[in-house]
């Protein structure tokens, strides 16, 4: 089965959407009435829409410039998309929305943010200087069925400081860290600089460090000495920034599909680009878990900033010294925050940041604030201890159930050649009609290099005319690709799926290998022109099962 096939059935994503709907009847009949209320959105973030219950699982990757973002999405996806450009200088100077859509196109951010399908719509009060700078790339990759990933143009370092984009970065960043399930920040083993933009850029993921996996990239272009020196710059340096008892997780690579250079923490790079891929394909799987969190977060959140406007409201003066008497309640804020906690135990971590808050009431009408209304308040204390104790439950049965997903760049097949990982339908190639003929013939584009490419495979020993998983990994390793790339190589070889290569499948598998080695990008699926003479009576029977 293919991993488009796979991701589309119902069956496997049933469960989050009965979690989802949910999730929504009690967002709009407990929750947004509330929020209108108490004018929630008028301080804090927007009213949710259908779009931000129902999107995919979304990755923002961010980082300054030169840090390898963009490859880094490539790797990814495996392939170019719309509008990127690699190079030392900064090359991003837009966010772009990787998205999938059945042909590829580029949506300006003007018209995506009015299509009620896309969870963009609350991005119109940055303006025009931002939305100019925001598109969304639809385009037909596999990964993107599962994921949409949110490209950033590259944090400024300090030496750049000194140029405005126009708009709030910061605000932007802290956006889309509210919306998305997974933050990848990327920082370069060569130059580890912490800009005054990118440490504003951590003030935009305050409260969201759980989403937060920093990942320092071309680690295999410096020695292990170089290395240990510079993750403990990095850890010493985010320890000051984000002041969390717990450690961030920083995954130490080369997020690229391009060779590696051989060095003495090679395997090292290898089982954490291994830890990175599992827990960015495990997004979809996890996509319900994190909409009821976000939702609970959500609700206290709603239920501390009621009680700060009812608060407020009951303070102020009927008539008389109005003013005098707003500017005094703002100035006391942080003393009325310690009142309410105590008066109505409500935990400190639910409360908005202070600061914030006295800026948001400054151009407020206390006047016009409300009581606390208590039909309201009880609905909201049945949503957090009755309604979300049902979802948790009807989450941890259907957990039960669930089968491990495919994986995000062929992650099954990562770290390992096992012969276990290619139980299921063997890979189908579906022929269209312009290549029947093509496939027909005996021609085959490997047979010229064959020769030689059998002569290594002689030399491995081969077993009853074929080599072992085991074998084949120990020479491929040599090449110096990625174990991901590798395994999608192994996969695209192993057309009869049994575990083994014989000469011919060997044969491809080094022709792929060295049209990656050229700089090729590699198919998803095998081209028609490149499945072997003796296996296509086989594959193209089993396309008609």
């Amino acid at each position: 089965m293919s991993i488009r096939r796979f991701w589309s059935s119902p069956k496997t994503l049933g469960d989050v959407n009965v979690v989802t709907e949910e999730l929504k009847n009690f967002y709009y009949k407990r929750l947004l009435p509330i929020e209108k209320y108490y004018s929630f959105h008028h301080f804090h973030s927007p009213s949710w829409e259908d779009a931000d219950f129902d999107n995919k699982p979304m990755v923002l990757v961010m980082g300054q410039y030169s840090t390898g973002k963009t490859t880094f999405i490539r790797y990814l996806l495996e392939e170019d998309f719309p509008g990127s450009r690699v190079g030392p200088e900064p090359t991003t100077d837009c966010f772009t929305a990787l998205m999938y859509g059945e042909e590829e196109r580029v949506i300006p951010g003007n018209a995506i943010t009015v299509d009620p399908k896309k969870p963009f719509r609350n991005l119109d009060p940055f303006g025009n200087s931002f939305l100019n700078r925001f598109q969304c790339v639809q385009t037909p990759n596999p990964v993107l069925e599962n994921i949409s990933i949110i490209d950033t143009p590259g944090i400024l370092t300090a030496a750049k400081r000194k140029f405005s984009r126009g708009y709030d970065f910061q605000a932007v960043l802290r956006w889309f860290a509210e919306r998305v399930d997974r933050i990848i920040l990327l920082f370069d083993a060569h130059k580890l600089e912490f800009s005054d933009e990118l440490t504003r850029a951590f003030g935009a993921l305050y409260g969201y460090e759980d989403k937060l996996r920093v990942v320092l990239n071309k680690a295999d272009r410096v020695d292990s000495q170089q290395l240990m020196r510079v993750y403990g710059a990095l850890m010493w340096s985010l320890g000051k920034v984000f002041r969390t008892p717990e450690i961030l997780r920083v995954y130490t690579g080369s997020f690229w599909s391009e060779p590696r250079q051989r060095c003495d923490h090679y395997e090292l790079i290898e089982l954490e680009e291994e830890d990175l891929l599992t827990d960015i394909r495990n997004l979809p799987r996890n996509a319900a878990v994190r909409k009821l969190n976000d939702l609970v977060k959500r609700a206290r959140f709603v239920r501390a900033h009621a009680h700060i406007i009812s608060y407020l409201k009951q303070a102020m003066p009927t008539i008389f010294c109005k003013e005098s008497k707003k500017h005094s309640l703002i100035y006391e804020l942080p003393v009325i925050f310690t009142k309410i906690q105590q008066q109505h135990r409500v935990p400190a971590g639910d409360f908005p940041d202070c600061t914030k808050m006295q800026e948001k009431l400054l151009g407020q009408d206390f006047s016009k604030f409300k009581s606390l209304k208590p039909s309201l308040m009880r609905s909201l204390d049945k949503l957090l201890t009755i309604d979300i104790a049902s979802l948790v439950l009807l989450l941890q049965q259907q957990e039960q159930k669930k089968k491990s997903l495919p994986a995000v760049l062929d992650g099954e097949f990562l770290g390992t050649f096992r012969r276990e990982q290619f139980r299921g339908d063997p890979f189908k190639e579906m022929l269209k009609d312009d290549e029947i003929n093509e496939a027909d013939s005996d021609e085959w584009v490997v047979e010229k290099y064959k020769p030689k490419y059998d002569e290594i495979f002689y030399n491995l020993s081969p077993h009853a005319g074929k080599l072992s998983g085991t074998k084949v990994k120990r020479w491929m390793t040599t090449t110096n690709l990625p174990n991901s790339v590798l395994a999608h190589i192994w996969r695209l070889s192993d057309i009869d799926r049994d575990g083994m290569l014989d000469n011919e499948e060997f044969a491809l598998a080094v022709h792929l290998i060295e049209g990656k080695l050229d700089g090729h990008w590699l198919p998803r699926e095998l081209p028609s022109h490149l499945v072997p003479p003796s296996k296509r009576l086989s594959t193209s029977s089993d396309t008609t099962v």
